[in-house]
């Protein structure tokens, strides 16, 4: 408690030191301004397709040149900023050196000069475009420049006298002290949420919950994982946007800024969008699971339908998490050209082209496509159903707009691509059944035996740990066949989805423990040999 209340009174003596300080640092303000330069929303697009750029003193955009080609323009720029460094170096170097600028007449332009100890040196040559920039006649242009320059010179000079640097200073300590007390929550913050995100991140042990949990805790992971990666783009801009701004507050390092924006812009910009894109997708995850468990908890009391729901709602959400990571995905690195200023016109127009010659060379994977979806459309299978695909078997795993993967019971994990999914038996869709055969001795009284299988049935179906997976009284049809084995008795028994193995194995258990006690046997495969003596041949061999 004692350390927030000491947070607290600092935070607002450093607060009351910066406000007390900040009328001297207002021409600070001019830099964020300048920011807009490298910004392709802000961007001013001039008449006549007109070109312009900066002339800068101390890193701050003192005037604008412009003409209407850009190498043209670069060549200018370059050849000005460099008379113009020359002179404003000896001019600041010079602290009793008064300054004035004058103008003088060169045709339909003006010349601008710097008197600098008597002697003029020129700096450089209003043009007609400078005007057109403006929408100003080329004399107003140039001493509107004049002014510019004067003004600009006069806040140099005085930006490096002793007495505004120590204010800067004291101004930048300030700012250093107030960036690392809004840091302190914010990087315990960003602690909590990483400790959140490892506990809530998928695992196998979570892929063994109900889906309504799963459902439950992966909303909460993704909102926690936005939260993070919000916190931690807030705090690499403190502390980018702090380093540059203290950097700003003297004339020696103000041009490092400067510098460092224009050197690292492109890779901002482009790390910017993929953490958007990064948010979005997270969101978006987020969005699906919530409607998903919305839809979960719509469903009906009725369990059959109810488990049958939330294997569809869980396959239904798999595919599009996929097909929304994909779709932002391009749309993110659409963006990522367009921020950057490639004209993304002709990009598109070759994604469909390029989009045409892949459907025409790559129809399977259309086919895929669209049998993926009229798989999951018609309800055939979901993910947790057992199926049965051609000649391969297994749990479906995994499902998506171009495959199905299945584990059978090797383990095993099989691929099927959707189009070639032609017939599919479905040993889970509702309701399952477990089809035995029971044989018994040809010697059996088979109506004892019958009568022992019907009491099994019964005390299997009132047993409380077994209800719920036997939806029906097991129907004993009776005797179905004589085979090799003795005389077989079928019994069909309606169980829960994916139960029926564990159900059958259960009867199979109690018939085998009810004949033993009863002395009925369960008979083995037998054959039955016969030899016949052919005395009539041996007659003719003697």
């Amino acid at each position: 408690m004692l350390r927030k209340k000491f947070l607290v009174t600092l935070f607002i003596i450093v607060a009351t030191i910066i406000i007390g300080i900040s009328p001297t640092a207002s021409a600070q303000l001019p830099f964020i301004q300048d920011l807009a330069i490298y910004s392709r929303f802000i961007r001013q697009v001039q008449a006549d397709s007109l070109n312009s750029a900066c002339i800068r003193l101390d890193g701050r955009c003192l005037f604008k040149l412009a003409a209407t080609d850009s190498e043209l323009l670069s060549d200018r720029i370059n050849e000005v900023q460099k008379r113009f460094g020359e002179v404003t170096t000896e001019y600041l170097s010079n602290e009793d050196s008064p300054v004035k600028i004058t103008i003088r007449k060169i045709g339909n332009l003006q010349d601008i000069y710097l008197v600098l100890d008597g002697q003029e040196e020129r700096l450089f040559t209003v043009t007609t475009p400078d005007a057109r920039a403006n929408d100003v006649s080329v004399l107003i242009r140039a001493e509107q420049l004049k002014l510019q320059i004067e003004q600009g010179l006069q806040v140099a000079k005085q930006e490096r006298s002793p007495q505004y640097l120590r204010k800067q200073l004291i101004f930048g300590l300030c700012s250093l002290i107030l960036i690392l007390l809004v840091n302190f929550p914010l990087t315990w913050w960003i602690r909590q949420l990483r400790r959140s995100t490892k506990g809530l991140a998928p695992s196998i042990a979570s892929k063994t919950l109900p889906i309504a949990d799963q459902l439950a805790r992966r909303q909460k992971w993704n909102l926690t994982e936005v939260k993070y990666r919000l916190l931690q783009l807030v705090q690499v801009l403190l502390w980018g946007g702090g380093f540059l701004f203290l950097l700003n507050l003297w004339p020696q390092t103000r041009i490092i800024p400067f510098l460092l924006i224009a050197a690292l812009r492109i890779p901002f910009r482009v790390g910017i969008v993929a953490l958007m894109t990064y948010i979005l997708i997270r969101l978006t995850f987020f969005l699906i699971a919530k409607l998903s468990a919305v839809a979960i908890e719509s469903q009906p009391d009725d369990l059959r339908v109810n488990q049958r729901g939330k294997l569809r709602i869980n396959t239904t959400t798999r595919i599009l998490r996929s097909s929304v990571t994909i779709i932002w995905t391009g749309i993110g690195v659409l963006f990522g050209f367009w921020v950057n200023g490639v004209n993304i016109a002709p990009i598109l127009a070759g994604a469909g082209i390029f989009g045409l010659g892949l459907s025409l060379a790559s129809q399977n994977l259309i086919k895929d496509a669209i049998n993926g979806f009229i798989i999951i459309w018609d309800d055939r299978y979901a993910v947790g159903d057992i199926v049965d695909i051609g000649t391969v078997s297994g749990l479906v795993e995994n499902i998506n707009l171009r495959i199905t993967q299945l584990r059978d019971a090797e383990g095993r994990l099989i691929t099927v691509p959707n189009s070639a999914v032609d017939i599919v038996a479905n040993r889970s869709s509702q309701w399952s059944r477990a089809d035995l055969n029971i044989p018994v001795a040809y010697q059996t009284d088979i109506d004892r035996a019958l009568n022992l299988i019907h009491q099994v049935a019964e005390a299997i179906s009132e047993d409380p740990d077994w209800q719920e997976r036997i939806w029906e009284f097991p129907n004993i049809l009776g005797v179905d066949n004589f085979s090799d084995r003795g005389i077989l008795i079928r019994v069909w028994i309606k169980t829960e989805p994916l139960k029926q193995w564990e159900v059958a194995r259960e009867f199979r258990r109690r018939v085998k423990i009810a004949f033993d006690q009863a002395g009925i046997p369960i008979s083995a495969p037998q054959q039955q040999i016969l030899l016949e003596k052919n005395f009539a041949s041996k007659k003719e061999q003697n």
